[in-house]
């Protein structure tokens, strides 16, 4: 009987190894299932990221391919604006233009009058010494210097002629004693002094 207590202690052992061993067995291949599972899931986190990766670099090739036609729109709207500018300026060259027509029109109409007259004749006189001026510039000097002349073309004001060369509208006038801001075709004024 000892033998076969043995034998059943012995059977015992063995059969609780032989269970142990499987249920290690069991946790072995649990954890083998995770880890592969695991695995899985971070490829496809890789992949994943990849994917972001590219799409990244899309996006920063698209936003820079924005911010330069965005300079390029900024660019063509600083030069409509400048080109508008020039538009306005020249509008209201015109509206005066038209203004100093209309008024010479009407002196031209009144021209029995006396003081239109003398007007006309005072205009005459400063265009003859224009003249004079303009075909001897080296004798005349204003305060040690020569002055430049401009012969007016149809369309252009005192105010334009101002602003062209750079001074004020003022110091034309008094260079060339206008009353007025009514000049002619082919007048010679002094527009700056060298």
């Amino acid at each position: 009987m000892t033998i076969s207590r043995q034998d059943s202690v012995l059977s015992l052992f063995l059969g609780a190894f032989l269970l142990t061993g499987c249920v290690m067995s069991e946790k072995y291949e649990a954890e083998k299932a995770r880890g592969l599972n695991f695995q899985r899931l971070l490829a496809q986190e890789e992949k994943r990221t990849g994917e972001l990766d590219s799409e990244l670099k899309r996006v920063k090739r698209e936003a820079s391919e924005l911010e330069a036609r965005n300079r390029e729109l900024t660019a063509q709207v600083q030069a409509v604006r400048e080109q508008m500018a020039r538009v306005n300026e020249e509008a209201d060259a015109m509206r005066e233009a038209t203004a100093l027509e209309k008024k010479a029109r009407e002196e031209l109409r009144r021209g029995s009058h006396p003081a239109s007259k003398s007007k006309q004749a005072e205009r005459n006189l400063l265009a003859q010494e224009a003249d004079q001026l303009a075909s001897k510039p080296e004798s005349v000097v204003s305060e040690g210097r020569t002055p430049t002349f401009h012969q007016v073309k149809p369309g252009e004001t005192v105010f334009r002629l101002a602003r062209k060369y750079g001074v004020q509208l003022e110091q034309v006038r008094k260079w060339n004693n206008l009353q007025d801001d009514l000049i002619e075709v082919g007048q010679k004024l002094i527009v700056g002094y060298e």
